[in-house]
């Protein structure tokens, strides 16, 4: 198990290598993954011996979102004071994220031929 993690650490610290060593405006992260995917098209051995580490890491993948929450309590006050302009902006923000994402599928779809 620690070799599978030092193998996804590896692949994180390589793709952080690559970004920042380029100045890249994709981080690190993704393309640590995009390598480690490609590592395990060529290597599906090692994605078999990885994947019990990778499942275990993601059925606790929960624990992330406590610094977040740590985050919110520690700005109740401020959460206080300006909660409604900040409920709003989730709001408008996400409907207008989901509008875009729709525009742009029906306008692809169109562009390729696809059906709607």
């Amino acid at each position: 198990m620690i070799v599978h993690l030092a193998t996804l650490l590896a692949f994180q610290l390589l793709g952080e290598t690559i970004s920042r060593g380029l100045g890249l405006i994709v981080p690190g992260p993704v393309i640590g993954m995009v390598l480690l995917l490609g590592f395990f098209i060529a290597s599906p051995r090692a994605a078999a011996a990885i994947q019990p580490t990778a499942l275990g890491l993601l059925s606790h993948l929960s624990l992330l979102f406590v610094p977040a929450g740590v985050g919110i309590v520690g700005h109740l006050d401020q959460l206080g004071a300006d909660g409604v302009p900040i409920l709003l902006a989730l709001l408008g923000s996400t409907a207008l994220a989901i509008a875009v994402g729709a525009l742009v599928f029906v306008g692809l779809s169109r562009l390729t031929g696809g059906a709607t």
